[in-house]
């Protein structure tokens, strides 16, 4: 059996025979299945499917596999797919301003193996963590933001993308907005984390306005990013209890170990493709 390893993943309307369409095409092909999950929405009359398979010797390769893929079936149900290879690493782009948690979280969990991914660039609008990449040996990006030169940073921020043949964004506590033209061009590839369980504490201080009010819960929410700010579906969240003992300080602590497991979660479950878009919301197989 080859040990070459795939990852189907496709959503498309929900009818009848989808199941037995894709199956019946791997055996075809000399598939051999080793994880399925699937969902049916009934709110949303879509279906979502993520198979992790492997091709047994004799079977298409790579390329040929998706060809006879989308004729044979995609084309058929109207779906949107792809096959990708389980242990190819996927490619990211972090980038931060003054709060390092997030990022300090992420280059630890890259190093020990806990996320498979390769982080051939950081981007900042500060200097703060300049010698963090530096001891981790990767190229950091400067890009201070103003509002007139927004537009030609973002620009900067493109070109650093396309030249590391970047996957996925990860912006991990990154304090600027991005732009909507942005937004779009790399829908469904830029993760965001922020405090999304203080709805009703806005602007500045959230966690002391928190602390005022008496809260009991705080938490994070990592999400795709869109041209909606904060609004972008919901891949992940992360609470923890709190009471009247915990200070404004205790209370931001707990808020960033929060952020940190959130965007971790919601990271590694983008790179091994078991998140799929459905609408404003997302499918996550885990």
């Amino acid at each position: 059996m080859n040990t070459n390893r795939y990852i189907l993943t496709l959503s498309c309307p929900d009818v009848r025979g989808i199941v037995a369409a894709v199956s019946g095409f791997l055996a075809e092909n000399y598939c051999f299945i080793i994880e399925s999950a699937q969902f049916g929405d009934e709110s949303t009359a879509q279906f979502f499917l993520r198979i992790e398979f492997c091709v047994e010797d004799g079977g298409p390769d790579h390329n040929t596999l998706k060809k006879l893929f989308e004729e044979n079936v995609a084309k058929r149900f109207s779906m949107q797919w792809d096959i990708a290879y389980k242990s190819r690493k996927s490619r990211v782009l972090i980038m931060v301003s003054s709060f390092g948690h997030c990022l300090n979280d992420l280059l630890y969990r890259q190093k020990t193996g806990q996320l498979a991914i390769e982080i051939p660039a950081i981007i900042s609008n500060h200097k703060d963590w300049e010698h963090v990449a530096n001891w981790h040996q990767i190229p950091y990006y400067y890009l201070p933001v103003t509002p007139e030169n927004k537009a030609e940073q973002e620009k900067k921020m493109l070109e650093i993308i396309l030249t590391h043949q970047i996957d996925v964004v990860v912006l991990a506590r990154y304090m600027q907005i991005l732009s909507s033209a942005l937004c779009t061009l790399l829908e469904g590839k830029v993760i965001n984390i922020h405090h999304s369980f203080l709805p009703s504490f806005k602007g500045a201080r959230p966690y002391t306005q928190a602390f005022d009010r008496g809260v009991k819960l705080i938490g994070a929410t990592a999400h795709y990013v869109t041209s909606n700010l904060d609004e972008g579906p919901i891949i992940e969240q992360e609470v923890a209890r709190v009471d009247h003992t915990n200070s404004p300080d205790d209370l931001a602590a707990i808020g960033r170990d929060t952020e940190c497991v959130a965007l971790a979660r919601a990271l590694k479950y983008h790179i091994e493709h078991r998140v799929l878009l459905n609408g404003k919301k997302t499918v996550v197989f885990k």
